[in-house]
């Protein structure tokens, strides 16, 4: 059972969250270290298919493999700011090399006569296990496939616990490799109110606020189903959090900054990439979002409340990466009457073509190959509205375990200008190159084989992972789903699924979840009998290969979606258009509902 935490109930820790991914905008540490409104700055740098970005430049570059923009925009702009306000800043833009992360901040602050405490958390990195997890048998968590021979990289996601550490140590700047996204908020927060790690509620309530934030924007109107609401795009406000020590907190932004802080947006955030609600698994605490309540305070503020939390599993999960051969990705513009069936045959005269001059000179044939059409409404496969488009790119994709087979498939995409359909045209810069097909691979590592330690200058401390965990996922109560609709009779009219609910989709390797809140609560009961897995499943049947889950919601009136086999292997394994599902949500509010005239009328 959590206990409550003894720290002082009305002191507030004011954390801005500067930055969603690696390339986000510049504009987001300043705005938010001059706004005077923040004790902590926080950036999140590490999606997985940037850790297999960084693990392909170092394998080229071994001092690279961290997040550069982070010391040479970021912190340059920042720093002696930062310092003179008394900021303590935490970023996991180590990515694959953390202390060489250190070293460079550490040049450009004594470039700029500061001498910050800078600490690196160490331990993420668990290449040395891997013959033994070889030899143990271990597999993919998501596809049962072994682990590979060769592996580029392998890192658990760590928890929060190190980054509390080197705060109470004095580090002013922390720096860290792999761990999970929320940590970089919840480490401060553990920190500042004295949480344990049996303060599990607590623990919860600030990963939530880690997990609002960690997208930057995104929780102040960026990707907002109603975007049209949202004012001032160029201008729009980083976001901030004020956390008490229950775990609740408040979310605004810089007065006079663009973006919204409305309740419908933070909830599609809250929903963002998570499966389960009801076990949403942190190395720290095992997160219970299902009773979350999100309240509209006024224009300018939100209160979030409610997370419950339960004793962590005794593993870490780890986010390995292999090498698949090589993938070359070529494109070239089709305008005029028909463009769609011009592109289409222009993509397979492309592949037809190579695949000759491969057999003729004994190479084997493309390990895949994809053909998708820009601007025709492919993806939408059925549901699909412009068979008309007089503009339209194709794209061919194509993976080959040889590069030089990809370099002839590159040379063999221009002469299309030249050969084939009327209207073919490109934007120039040259033949595409082959490149490196990094493939994802996911496991679970036992925390005790993992030995973290948090460094500072020459002194080390070792942090050992919290000894209260379970052997399984606590036990959860099972919440009743919304109450059966009842038509009543009523003439039933047809209606976009946009006009009842807001969307927000995203992806955790192969799965895409779609996360739709009402638009009211008593709408709730309606969406949950007209939107069912077996309706999902069918309107995205030539993208979903494997089932679909749902989830209830009742805190914030919504429901979870998740979709397994959605993203043909996602990330960059995927050779889709859109390999992270960005766009499943927005496809999803098209879907035609029905409702009772009496519903339609209020629309």
């Amino acid at each position: 059972m959590t206990r409550t935490p003894a720290s002082n109930p009305h002191k507030i820790v004011r954390i801005g969250g500067a930055s969603g991914f690696w390339g986000d905008s510049m504009l987001g540490a300043p705005q938010l270290v001059n706004s005077g409104l923040i004790d902590y700055l926080v950036f999140d740098y590490l999606a997985e298919t940037t850790m297999a970005i960084m693990a392909a430049v170092r394998t080229k570059k071994p001092e690279m493999g961290y997040a550069t923009d982070f010391v040479d925009i970021a912190m340059k702009s920042v720093l002696p700011e930062v310092m003179r306000r008394g900021i303590k800043v935490v970023a996991n833009a180590g990515g694959m090399n953390p202390q060489g992360c250190a070293d460079a901040l550490q040049a450009l602050a004594q470039s700029q006569g500061l001498s910050p405490k800078i600490a690196v958390v160490e331990g993420d990195d668990i290449s040395a296990l891997l013959p033994a997890l070889r030899e143990a048998g271990t597999r993919d968590m998501f596809r049962d496939e072994p682990l590979p021979d060769k592996v580029l990289s392998a890192n658990a996601y760590l928890g929060a616990m190190p980054i509390a550490r080197t705060l109470a140590e004095g580090a002013d700047i922390v720096i860290t490799g792999r761990g999970v996204d929320s940590a970089v908020t919840l480490g401060p927060l553990i920190h500042e109110f004295g949480w344990t790690a049996q303060d599990y509620d607590a623990l919860a309530g600030g990963s939530l606020a880690g997990h609002i934030i960690e997208c930057g924007c995104q929780a102040t109107g960026g990707l907002h189903t109603d975007w049209q609401d949202v004012p001032n795009w160029p201008n729009i406000g980083y976001p901030i959090v004020d956390c008490l020590s229950d775990g609740s907190f408040e979310l605004h932004k810089a007065p006079g900054t663009g973006g919204v802080i409305l309740r419908a947006a933070v909830a599609e955030q809250l929903l963002y990439e998570i499966g389960d609600p009801g076990a949403y698994l942190l190395p720290d605490v095992h997160c219970d979002f299902r009773q979350v309540q999100i309240e509209q305070l006024n224009a300018e503020r939100v209160r979030v409340s409610g997370a419950q939390g339960h004793a962590p599993s005794p593993f870490y999960k780890v986010s390995a990466t292999t090498m698949n051969g090589f993938r070359c990705t070529g494109s070239m513009l089709i305008v005029g009457i028909d463009a769609a069936a011009k592109a289409r045959r222009t993509g397979e005269a492309i592949l037809t073509r190579t695949r000759m001059i491969l057999k003729d000179m004994g190479m084997p044939d493309f390990s895949s190959a994809t053909v998708e059409l820009l601007g025709a409404e492919t993806i939408y496969g059925p549901h699909a509205r412009a068979q008309a488009a007089r503009e339209v790119m194709v794209r061919v994709i194509v993976n080959h375990p040889m590069k030089q087979a990809l370099e002839i498939f590159a040379r063999e995409i221009s002469p299309s200008g030249t050969s084939w359909s009327p209207g073919t045209t490109g934007p120039g810069g040259g033949r595409p190159s082959a490149s490196p097909h990094i493939k994802p691979f996911a496991f679970l590592v036992d925390k005790s084989r993992v030995n973290v330690q948090v460094r500072m200058g020459e002194q080390v401390w070792p942090v050992a992972a919290a000894a209260a965990c379970d052997a399984s996922p606590a036990h959860v109560a099972t919440l009743p789903e919304p109450l059966p609709w009842q038509d009543q009779g009523e003439e039933q009219v047809e209606v976009p699924l946009i006009r009842l609910a807001w969307a927000r989709s995203g992806d955790k390797g192969d799965i895409s979840n779609i996360g739709l809140i009402a638009r009211r609560a008593e709408w709730l009961p309606l969406l949950w009998d007209r939107v069912t897995p077996e309706v999902v499943k069918a309107y995205f049947a030539h993208l979903v290969q494997g089932r679909v889950e749902r989830f209830h919601l009742p805190g914030i009136d919504a429901m979870n979606l998740v979709m397994h086999e959605a993203l043909d292997g996602g990330g960059p394994a995927s050779s889709r258009n859109d390999p992270l599902g960005k766009g499943m949500g927005q496809m999803l509010l098209d879907l035609p509902v029905r409702v009772p005239r009496s519903v339609a009328q209020q629309l």
